[in-house]
């Protein structure tokens, strides 16, 4: 027999009583009633700020020493994680091993739903295993119902070997599985069990917050601007252009300039015109200001 949990107490698994006439509404309805959801969203990420500043400190603080950052989840919530790390390097210029995502079930499991995979309480810790998990590491697993096995044997396994965890969920816990736990409580939803809604929009909204604010807090904006950008297509090339083009206080074609004698490094072109340096001393003076474009540019 085909081993089953029991989920029916989850927040998230309740059946929503402000949708039960669902099948009968109009798409305009359907629209309306989801909107009213979403409502929830906000002021549930709301209540969680500290603990999701907390999760940021930790996630920089590792990342100072040298680590990196991973995230676990399983179906949605994998998938979100997958989104997240490979968002990274052409935003804010990291390299694709700093920020890694594994899925349950693996890669296949990105684009096909491999379901029964998320009740593996191994398969995350062979993940993370192969990935050289160290304790300068942090590990944030991604888990609408709190209790995905795949998450908690990835989260134990961190916490096992002194590794930063952070749990995501949409659910109240009651064990300390995580160093920090960000339960966002959006309540059921207007699908019943279906966390790619509420669950996976406020889940994508906190991502989005840890991942942003860790690279601002480690020099890869100016201001807003994202200093830091790979510009490795036609319109993140022109997003280059117009950075330099406003912080170097220069033309297009001398921004175009810039960059091409920088190899279309933005930081270094900008810095280039700014103290009036060569690529070489530019560079040298970024490392010395730790990659902080505004600290190099008081220097």
């Amino acid at each position: 027999m085909t081993e089953s949990r029991k989920t029916g107490h989850l927040l998230t698994e309740k059946i929503n009583p402000r949708t039960l006439h669902l099948d009968k509404c109009s798409p305009l309805e359907v629209v309306e009633l989801i909107l009213q959801e979403d409502r929830a969203i906000v002021e549930a990420v709301h209540k969680q700020k500290d603990s999701i500043a907390k999760a940021i400190e930790l996630v920089v603080g590792k990342l100072k020493l040298g680590g990196r950052l991973f995230f676990i989840g399983a179906g949605t919530s994998g998938r979100l994680g997958v989104i997240e790390a490979t968002e990274c390097p052409p935003t804010f210029g990291t390299d694709p091993s700093l920020i890694q995502a594994f899925i349950a079930g693996g890669r296949d499991a990105i684009w096909q739903s491999i379901e029964g995979a998320e009740d593996s309480r191994t398969e995350a810790e062979g993940f993370l295993t192969e990935a050289g998990l160290s304790k300068d590491d942090t590990v944030i697993g991604i888990a609408a119902s709190a209790s995905t096995p795949f998450v908690e044997g990835g989260l134990q396994y961190a916490k096992n070997l002194g590794s930063g965890s952070v749990l995501v969920t949409c659910n109240p816990v009651n064990s300390s599985i995580a160093e920090v736990t960000i339960e966002l409580l959006v309540g059921p939803e207007v699908v019943v069990g279906s966390t790619r809604m509420k669950a996976g929009t406020v889940t994508k909204m906190v991502l989005n917050m840890i991942t942003t604010a860790s690279m601002v807090q480690l020099g890869k904006t100016y201001g807003n601007l994202m200093v830091d950008v790979q510009p490795k297509s036609a319109k993140l090339r022109d997003r280059a252009k117009r950075i330099v083009m406003h912080i170097a206080e220069v033309s297009e074609e001398k921004a175009e300039e810039l960059l091409e004698q920088s190899a279309w490094d933005v930081k270094a072109s900008i810095v280039m015109e700014k103290k009036g340096l060569g690529l070489k001393d530019s560079k040298e003076l970024l490392e010395k200001s730790n990659g902080f474009l505004r600290e190099a540019l008081k220097k």
